[in-house]
């Protein structure tokens, strides 16, 4: 049989492990899964039921761009949470914030132009850059400096030609690290000195521990022009199998946005576009008791992961550990297959999350309360083993 040609493009992708690891839990009912990316709990029952009244009504195409009922219920959102004060022209609707993403790369880049991406850093970015034929640049995270991204650090990498677009994560994924505003103002002046476009990608943002304050860097004085502001409905509400996230940005560059936004996927769904009106009126409590018991997780899963070896920091946000694994492995691929076929737990091994992952793995808490403390009896017994 002809396969046909294959795109340099496509074949040139990233190596993902991700795949192979899901298909092992499938197959093995036995495996604990320390992997998910999103919450284990429903999406709220208020949501679910006005999905079911709404149905009917939701069979046809909505604008592209996403329902004015639905934008404007964002931009009020943007503006009481965020401190970002927009109209609808600047929001577009998109199917997750990952479709948001990977269009906004469309728009900003052209071949060979360069994104800076810090790492660790969430898995989905670089593959993106690369389907557009730009190219990633890596920006060095460190757990000494609490993958906290360094101002000087960042500036060594940048190309006045080449660098347009720096993404940011906060609250990160996969290290739990929550970006200061003063940092954040400092990042800005370097971004606008180089004259770089920032995409803000803001999944977690409700998703805070001990304090910690979100702060989008798009509501800081003059950054109205510099930055996109990414986020979804997939982790404040459990929303990840509804596809809806959105955008807000200078409205010059959504109008550009919503061009390839209509040739990748016409629109979001119009049901779940209908579900996030309704979301966005939701009483907090939903995501109050969430991250509450997240909290709960985090609180066992960080001192236990000390404990047996795998150094952890206390992350701020977001719902993943990050451990240190070089104690007993430099590979954290090999390192995290092998405690998946031994000890029945799966994890995610920090390559994933670009070059400087290297040495670590993933652990998700968005995982049943007692499921974890099993997988964590199962790794220590693993560890003294090696």
């Amino acid at each position: 049989m002809h396969e046909g040609h294959i795109s340099e493009r496509d074949l040139q992708l990233p190596h993902v492990e991700f795949p192979e690891i899901s298909r092992r839990i499938a197959l093995d009912k036995k495996i604990i899964s320390l992997g998910p990316g999103e919450p284990d709990f429903p999406t709220p029952k208020p949501l679910i039921d006005y999905g079911k009244k709404m149905l009917p009504k939701a069979t046809h195409y909505s604008e592209p761009q996403g329902m004015i009922e639905l934008r404007e219920a964002i931009v009020k959102k943007l503006y009481k949470e965020n401190n970002i004060d927009v109209t609808p022209d600047n929001v577009i609707v998109t199917c997750g914030s990952q479709e948001a993403i990977f269009s906004a790369l469309l728009a900003a880049l052209d071949p060979t132009e360069q994104v800076l991406v810090p790492s660790p850093g969430y898995a989905g970015y670089v593959p993106a850059i690369d389907l557009v034929s730009a190219t990633p640049v890596f920006v060095p995270l460190s757990r000494e400096n609490s993958f906290e991204l360094n101002s000087d650090v960042l500036k060594r990498h940048i190309d006045k030609q080449k660098s347009k677009v720096l993404i940011l994560n906060s609250p990160a994924n996969p290290t739990g690290n929550v970006m200061s505003k003063k940092l954040m103002e400092e990042i800005a002046d370097v971004a606008i000195d180089n004259d770089m476009l920032i995409f803000s990608d803001e999944a977690y943002e409700h998703i805070l521990y001990d304090g910690a304050k979100h702060v989008s860097i798009g509501s800081l004085n003059g950054m109205e022009d510099h930055v996109l502001t990414f986020h979804t409905f997939s982790k404040s509400y459990a929303m990840c199998g509804f596809r809806l996230g959105y955008c807000t940005g200078p409205k010059k560059f959504i109008h550009e946005m919503n061009k390839d936004h209509h040739y990748i996927t016409l629109g979001a769904p119009t049901i779940s576009q209908m579900i996030g009106v309704k979301a966005l009126t939701l009483d907090k409590k939903y995501i109050n008791s969430m991250v509450s018991e997240y909290k709960r997780r985090c609180d066992l899963i960080v001192p236990r992961l000390n404990e047996i070896g795998l150094p952890t920091l206390q992350p701020k946000g977001a719902f993943y550990t990050f451990s240190d694994i070089t104690q007993y492995s430099k590979d954290s691929s090999k390192f995290s297959f092998e405690l998946m076929e031994k000890a029945k737990v799966a994890t995610i091994p920090g390559t994933e999350f670009g070059p400087y992952g290297q040495g670590y793995i993933r652990c998700s808490f968005a995982t049943a309360y007692d499921k974890i403390e099993t997988a964590l009896d199962k790794m220590e017994a693993f560890l003294k083993n090696k």
